[in-house]
Formats: structure tokens, C-alpha cells, sequence
């Protein structure tokens, strides 16, 4: 499914279950020696992913461990993005001669929890969400909503190294192209004296699932 979204530079794994062995390195069984199972094999599986799609770049394994904000830490020069979510688990890299930034993020195609969309998303979003929901009910918009924003972050930390709020980016879902726009509402971080308001991401729902994914291209001088 994830291929379907991402540019020919990136290589990505996907699994929708945890049924192949998905070995750890001690580093990273440390960090889930007191999860509960479903937590340490979805771990391991999305880990074993990650590690298949860097191979796809001739890239070696490595343990892959978080950062202080848990965000994956990657080998120099590269770039990525892990997701799970029930049912499904995935990763995406890229050399950073292709790509300025990744954000994956995948959720089950249900409505999100009560009172969550009211926490995520902005008046003018709510909006689109009624007129999206009334025109398409098979896809729960809200549910993408976040999924998109998920993206988003996963997208913004590694530029702007800091939290980016639901509330400081705004979304705007095209139903049909497949496709997102997010408005930094903030100060959006400084890539090689350019300066980013936002970025542009596809979408899918397909076997049960939302799939959301942002792949910022470096530009070519």
C-alpha cells in the first residue's frame, strides 16, 4: 500500500502482521524489556521493516534508537519514518540527497475517540470534516484529520527540532486528487535559507486502513 504514495527514491516495507521473525539488537530489547507482547512485537516488527527499507538503499542494519523525543534516530544521511498501528506496521528512508524530510503515519479507517477531533482539529477544519463526511461516510474523515497531522510532525520534527501542536498547522484534504495541504501556522523552520509554511502529502484508505505520508524533495539548483 505505502509504495502507492512514496516518489521512486524512497524505499519502504510494510506488514500487516507480526508473523515473520523480527529479531532486536540488545539496545533496542532494552527499550521494550517491560512492554507487554502486543507493544514488543509490533516494536519488533516495525523495527524489522525499517531495517529492510534501508537495505533497499544498500544500507547496512543497525539498531535504531530514539531520540529525546522519541523521534527514530536514522544513520548519517539518511532520512525516514516508522508507523504501526492495529493491523499495520511500516517504514520509509531515503537518502537525504532526495529527500529534505519523511512523515508516514498509518490508523484503522474508524472515527476517532470521543472528544478527540474537537482537541485536534481547527473550526475551519470541523467544517470540512462535516461536508467531507456527508459527501464520502465511508472514509471517517476525522480519523485522517489526525493522520495527516501525525504526518505532519513526523515531517516538521527533524527540520524545526521541536514540538509542532495540532493547533499550529492547518490541513486541508482534497478527497478525490488523494491528496493534503498543511499550513504551518507557526514559524516554519530554515532549509538552506528558505524558510517552510508547509507541505504537501498523499493520502489512502484502503483494507481498512488511513495512510498519510509526506515526502519533502530536496531542490535541485
Amino acid at each position: 500500500m505505502i509504495e502507492r504514495l512514496l516518489p521512486s527514491s524512497v524505499s519502504a516495507v510494510e506488514a500487516f502482521d507480526d508473523q515473520l521473525p523480527a529479531l532486536l539488537f540488545p539496545e533496542e530489547e532494552a527499550l521494550v524489556t517491560n512492554a507487554v507482547e502486543k507493544r514488543r512485537r509490533e516494536f519488533a516488527t516495525a523495527r524489522r521493516c525499517a531495517r529492510e527499507a534501508m537495505a533497499g538503499l544498500g544500507l547496512a542494519p543497525v539498531a535504531l534508537l530514539p531520540g529525546p523525543n522519541r523521534e527514530p534516530r536514522w544513520p548519517d544521511g539518511v532520512v525516514g519514518s516508522i508507523t504501526h498501528c492495529d493491523g499495520y506496521r511500516a517504514a520509509a528512508v531515503a537518502r537525504n540527497t532526495e529527500l529534505l524530510t519523511l512523515g508516514v503515519d498509518a490508523e484503522p479507517n474508524q472515527p476517532l475517540p470521543s472528544g478527540v477531533r474537537e482537541s485536534i482539529a481547527l473550526s475551519r477544519e470541523l467544517v470540512q470534516l462535516a461536508e467531507l463526511t456527508t459527501a464520502e461516510p465511508s472514509v471517517h474523515w476525522d480519523r485522517l484529520l489526525f493522520c495527516a497531522k501525525e504526518a505532519v510532525y513526523k515531517a516538521w520534527f527533524p527540520l524545526a527540532r521541536r514540538w509542532l501542536d495540532f493547533h499550529e498547522a492547518r490541513v486541508e484534504i482534497e478527497p478525490y486528487a488523494g491528496t493534503f495541504t498543511a499550513t504551518l501556522l507557526v514559524p516554519g523552520p530554515v532549509v538552506d535559507g528558505t524558510p517552510i509554511s508547509g507541505f504537501t502529502g498523499r493520502w489512502l484508505a484502503d483494507r481498512g486502513l488511513l495512510l498519510a505520508v509526506i515526502a519533502l524533495p530536496v531542490t535541485r539548483t
